[in-house]
């Protein structure tokens, strides 16, 4: 998440019907863990040997956020967004992506190194300076992981998909779309059955949520590497998640999830100075909501919540490279009778909530 992806599009309104102040369909409610703090923080100390540059490079110098989660062979991992030394602002700095392990859910392991970070060869040039960015994983029923991420190399972003066995070493597929269509933050339809979420087949495809600079739109896929945008019947993007009241920005969170009420999608969003910002929701903050779509067609809106269900209030998710606050989910996942929710906390940290099935 950053202030980069603002569009001054004018705001798109909701019908009343789609409003919906009730609780079934949702997820939550979701309380902080880890006594309130952050659960990843940035570290100065680790460093490794950067393949573009051939440098010594403190990776997580700065700042470590917008996660994305998964349950695994009894482990919970947690891939996150890391930014370096380099920079002075946001969007200046390089990402590269970490791995987080734990056995608990409570206490996380980091790798000493980045496992997906820009690389000299073909994709350098999306890819650099800017790094990789704003990791959503899901996993398939062969078990290939897939993992979308936001391109970046300081002048235009897209979104690329990568796949791992394991996840520590991966391979890229380039962007999930055209390279002229700008891209990111894709959310795959997955579905739960027992302990294990993998993504889901409707209607014999693949879809995914993804943000197009201006909303959310829809897109099919027959592999999950190659997606096709969905269009209105006027030839333009179809947009599945207008733009709501009290909600100027939206991009979407961890991959939804098919669910017995519909596909639920939790996604983050904000306001700013065209809108009047509401009393949990103030202006340029960050907080996330939930949205509903009929299972059988992902471009149907059914309902959404009138007003965040997740939203900055401790001191950490205020202050820090984004001042203005934000809770950014982007990591969701099922681990020991629990849904654990992974966000980043003023651009700078990693935070975790729980909530019961």
């Amino acid at each position: 998440m950053d202030m980069r992806s603002k569009s001054s599009r004018p705001t798109v309104g909701v019908e009343k019907i789609h409003e919906s102040s009730s609780s079934s369909w949702q997820l939550g409610p979701f309380v902080r863990a880890n006594g309130s703090q952050p659960l990843l923080t940035p570290n100065r100390q680790a460093v490794f040997l950067d393949p573009v540059t051939g440098k010594e490079t403190p990776w997580a110098f700065s700042h470590v956020f917008n996660p994305a989660a998964i349950a695994w062979n009894d482990n919970l991992y947690v891939l996150f967004r890391a930014e370096d030394d380099t920079g002075n602002g946001i969007g200046t700095y390089t990402s590269r992506i970490g791995l987080a392990q734990s056995s608990d859910g409570a206490r996380f392991t980091v790798l000493p190194q980045p496992v997906f970070y820009p690389q000299p060869g073909r994709y350098q040039e999306p890819e650099w300076p800017g790094g990789c960015e704003d990791p959503r994983i899901v996993q398939a029923g062969d078990g290939t992981f897939y993992m979308t991420y936001t391109m970046w190399n300081q002048k235009l972003w897209q979104m690329g998909v990568a796949t791992s066995t394991d996840l520590r070493h991966w391979q890229r597929h380039g962007p999930a779309f055209s390279p002229t269509l700008r891209s990111k933050s894709g959310s795959i339809i997955t579905c739960r059955i027992g302990d294990k979420i993998t993504a889901a087949r409707i209607n014999g495809l693949y879809y995914m949520y993804w943000h197009n600079g201006r909303e959310l739109s829809l897109a099919t896929s027959v592999d999950l590497l190659h997606w096709v945008p969905a269009l209105d019947t006027d030839g333009q993007l179809r947009v599945a998640l207008p733009r709501l009241s009290q909600n100027h920005f939206s991009e979407p969170g961890p991959p939804a999830l098919l669910t017995e009420h519909g596909i639920v999608l939790l996604y983050n969003g904000f306001c700013d100075d065209h809108l009047v910002p509401g009393a949990n929701a103030p202006a340029c903050r960050y907080s996330a909501r939930q949205a509903l779509f009929a299972a059988d067609d992902p471009g149907q809106l059914l309902a959404c919540t009138e007003q965040p269900f997740f939203g900055p209030q401790e001191p950490w998710e205020v202050t820090g490279q984004y001042g203005a606050g934000t809770t950014f989910v982007e990591g969701l996942a099922w681990f020991r009778n629990r849904w654990y929710l992974f966000y980043g906390a003023a651009d700078t940290y990693v935070g975790l909530a729980l909530a019961n099935g």
